[in-house]
């Protein structure tokens, strides 16, 4: 199907998120079967839960999550937004597949299977890109509200945050959960679903 038959789905995400991981493989499943192209974009948990009270353990996660959002934009900036996709793939895949830590060196080999500049993972150590990284997880949230968090996806002026699913759907179940999130999303003042998870996530 060509690209002007598309339509635009664009999808906030951040790298470290296994939940965020797993609705990312479910809509490209989904874009193999309906009319539609998605468009990546960063957001930040690490600067969404700025100020909060958190513990411990989740503040150092936190604290390692700023790394990869900005090898992200500064991949965005130096080669178009285009090569967010690949990299998302490639750094996702080591984090959540691989369970391979958010480290100079799992950042690298991500840069690299994606064909750009491996030195970009100097930017995971400085705030240069911080800026333009709020800029882009602003646009996301504005979106959806500050109660949720990763990921967010618009189309057609619907935004959403979600869906959490575990395991993957895959083939024609990616293609109906498509259908039917976009059904309520669309709905005039619809705003939630929800029940407690009763799995974690299930990357295949």
């Amino acid at each position: 199907m060509a690209d002007a038959e598309r339509t635009p789905v664009d999808f906030w995400f951040d790298p470290r998120c296994p939940w965020a991981w797993i609705t990312s493989r479910w809509i490209l499943e989904a874009e193999k079967l309906r009319p539609i192209e998605v468009r990546w974009h960063v957001m930040s948990l690490s600067v969404l839960n700025e100020g909060r009270d958190l513990s411990e353990h989740y503040r150092k996660v936190m604290d390692e999550a700023w790394g990869p959002v900005r090898v992200c934009i500064a991949a965005r900036e130096k080669y178009g937004q285009e090569v967010l996709g690949k990299l998302y793939t490639e750094l996702g895949t080591r984090f959540h597949n691989e369970k391979l830590p958010p480290n100079r060196e799992t950042i690298e080999a991500a840069l690299e299977a994606a064909g750009l500049d491996r030195d970009l993972a100097d930017a995971a150590d400085t705030d240069e890109y911080d800026t333009l990284l709020r800029a882009s997880h602003k646009d996301g949230m504005d979106r959806v509200g500050y109660e949720v968090g990763t990921p967010v996806i618009s189309v057609e002026g619907a935004s959403f945050f979600g869906p959490v699913v575990s395991p993957i759907p895959r083939g024609e179940a990616a293609a109906k959960l498509w259908d039917g999130v976009r059904l309520v999303a669309g709905t005039d003042g619809f705003f939630e679903l929800k029940r407690s998870r009763t799995r974690d996530p299930i990357f295949d």
